[in-house]
């Protein structure tokens, strides 16, 4: 993970400010604005909407977890077809098996 800060100008409900996130955090916000169809200036704005008793940064922050969380619960796993590896890892071993027992045949 990249830990240092970086500096970038957004405009907010119109008016111009600027932000400190991490390089990841920037880039987990723009994988955001890519999936919804939104500029960082407009996802940045409907976050400073909902905010409450939080700094503008803390806030961001806070919505990029609870969005990659939300795609993280049971339903959005379901969706992006998670949960399958331990099928697959039993299907390896069975081949392996299978593979082997053929070999020593």
């Amino acid at each position: 993970m990249n830990s240092r800060l970086q500096s970038r100008n957004v405009t907010v409900d119109g008016h111009r400010t600027s932000l400190r996130l991490e390089q990841d955090v920037w880039e987990a916000l723009e994988e955001i604005c890519q999936r919804e169809d939104m500029s960082v200036h407009e996802v940045c704005s409907t976050i400073e909407q909902r905010r409450t008793g939080s700094s503008r940064t803390a806030a961001v922050r806070a919505f990029i977890l609870g969005y990659f969380r939300e795609a993280a619960s049971d339903t959005g796993h379901t969706r992006a077809g998670h949960g399958n590896m331990a099928e697959g890892a039993k299907s390896k071993k069975q081949i392996n098996r299978d593979g082997l027992s053929a070999a020593l045949n």
